[in-house]
């Protein structure tokens, strides 16, 4: 039999729950950050996973950044505690913000140098580096990132062919891929997690067809595969990748122009979903995101269809729930937020929103 105190408190819970007033355990949130260049800020909002809706949370300014550079990407760190932001114009800087694990907001934490006007950047997967590729300086960097989230002076800058632009590491953390655009090649590194040394790995450098200007690749969510854009000619190639040897073997070969295009390519962007299923990319010509479904055996892609976007699509990413697609327009100042429809890969829009003055990359981060 209960006693009289423990029944009252049993009555209690009984009734608090009946009104709604019992204790709730935190719900993760997801959060969307866009880089605008000539805004100098970045634009921060939740995303809300049951109805797509998007609400500004945050306009993050770069403290002490009087000018804006041509873009400005973004990377968060592994752990989601850090956002770190290139800025493009003199002094070239890294500036680091906290992320608040609760309401996904921005503080400055520091900036620190980079190496050159960098046209990407990227933590290895320790999140102890950062890796950054300099476009038109033609050069790949490193910099140690400091307990705190703010980066170190370039550990080693490294020359490159012509228009580096991006570099990133294998999902193993033990090679690093740099693309040249304006030499129509791959780059291949082997990487020390542990002390941050680069050395060349002539072995896995890639060849590209000529004046099709490589620009973005990512890996497949299994590691096996990888799936490079390139931008002077729209082309999208899948690659069966070795881990061993950190080598790209070329299987497929595809497009990403929408049928009818008027115009010379200009391909920017691509991501795939988290579950692997379907992989996009933008080009910004005709203005378009174009679908794909990836064969899980082989990788290989098979065509679903272009969409129409925002104006000049260099930048768009994926939800980390794999049920959303965000992308930035630079000419057009805005964000169009797409549902992905789970069978079938297709984009349906949902809702546009005004961000910064030409926008040009998005992060998704869920947190906690």
């Amino acid at each position: 039999m209960l006693g009289s105190g423990t029944a009252l408190a049993t009555t209690l819970i009984i009734a608090a729950f009946a009104t709604g007033l019992a204790p709730r355990t935190s719900r993760a949130e997801t959060f969307a950050y866009i880089g605008n260049a000539d805004s100098n800020d970045i634009s921060v909002f939740r995303l809300d996973p049951a109805t797509g809706e998007m609400a500004p949370v945050q306009t993050a300014a770069f403290p002490g950044v009087e000018k804006p550079g041509s873009s400005t990407p973004l990377a968060i760190s592994p752990d989601h505690r850090v956002l770190i932001a290139g800025v493009r114009s003199q002094p070239y800087l890294a500036v680091s913000f906290a992320i608040d694990p609760k309401s996904g907001q921005l503080s400055p934490i520091g900036s620190g140098p980079l190496a050159d006007s960098m046209a990407n950047i990227a933590f290895d997967r320790s999140g102890k580096f950062l890796f950054s590729a300099s476009y038109g300086g033609n050069k790949v960097a490193i910099n140690p990132v400091q307990a705190n989230g703010a980066v170190a002076a370039p550990a080693q800058v490294i020359p490159t062919g012509p228009n580096a632009h991006a570099f990133l590491p294998a999902p193993d953390n033990r090679f690093v891929f740099a693309t040249n655009l304006g030499s129509d090649q791959v780059l291949s590194f082997k990487f020390d997690a542990t002390t941050g040394a680069l050395t060349a790995n002539e072995a896995g450098t890639v060849k590209t067809p000529e004046k099709s200007g490589p620009r973005h690749f990512i890996f497949h969510p299994n590691g096996k595969f990888i799936y490079l854009l390139h931008e002077l000619n729209a082309d999208v190639a899948v690659y069966a990748y070795d881990a061993e040897k950190g080598t790209w073997r070329e299987t497929q070969r595809t497009s990403a122009l929408p049928s009818g295009l008027s115009g010379k390519p200009w391909a920017a962007d691509l991501h795939i979903t988290p579950n692997g299923q379907f992989l996009y990319a933008s080009e910004r010509t005709s203005n378009t995101l174009a679908a794909f479904k990836v064969d899980a055996a082989s990788g290989h892609l098979t065509t679903i269809g272009s969409v129409p976007t925002e104006t000049q699509p260099r930048g768009f990413n994926i939800d980390p729930s794999g049920r959303y697609l965000a992308a930035v327009g630079e000419l057009s100042n805005g964000m169009s937020l797409y549902s992905i429809d789970q069978a079938n890969g297709a984009l349906t829009k949902l809702k546009s929103y005004a961000v910064g003055k030409k926008p040009n990359w998005v992060e998704f981060v869920t947190l906690p």
